[in-house]
């Protein structure tokens, strides 16, 4: 398979929870990914990209500044919806539609895997709905930290669930201020 010809442009963003890897095309957001590195994370950024999505990116901040303005809103616990086209494209319909489902997840709410398949169309696909969170190419705009196990548990998001636990606590704690200021 070639290169692709769509425009497509990345940042690598500071975040509380690690670096992210911002990337949009002119679908709209392809990828928002927590990074582990800390070395040179836009060349890193820049073959990942290449390889995962079958494009060459540019690098440009001013491209992404609609992700990342509202993805430090989120983090000041300012933006509790976010307004950003999606590019899921790549993607297979059913993952479509399980991280469509995912994303009706309400600010501050948690749904358990089976109640996420039902949402999807798809009820006997809970383990399904586990894979399609574990494997979205779009972190925190695609809720899928807001998805748990059916007994509670928070699970591991991408082997960091202290990641999982910082973004439900900012959740948490966001909507408590609200409810004390009002």
């Amino acid at each position: 398979m070639g290169v692709m010809t769509a425009a497509a442009a990345f940042s690598v963003h500071p975040t509380p929870i690690g670096e992210a890897l911002v990337v949009v095309t002119d679908a709209g957001l392809a990828t928002l990914e927590l990074l582990d590195v800390r070395r040179d994370a836009s060349a890193i950024a820049r073959e990942r990209v290449a390889r995962t999505l079958d494009l060459v990116p540019e690098q440009d901040a001013s491209a992404t500044a609609a992700v990342t303005d509202q993805l430090d809103e989120y983090f000041d616990g300012t933006r509790h919806a976010f307004e950003i086209d999606l590019d899921l494209s790549r993607e297979t319909a059913f993952l479509r539609r399980a991280l469509e489902a995912v994303c009706t997840i309400p600010y501050g709410e948690v749904w358990s895997y089976a109640e996420v398949a039902i949402a999807a169309g798809s009820p006997r696909a809970h383990r399904a709905i586990g894979t399609a969170c574990a494997r979205t190419p779009i972190s925190i705009v695609v809720p899928a930290h807001r998805v748990v196990r059916s007994d509670g548990s928070i699970g591991e998001y991408g082997g960091h669930p202290e990641r999982k636990r910082y973004l439900l606590d900012l959740e948490a704690q966001t909507l408590e201020a609200h409810v004390l200021r009002a």
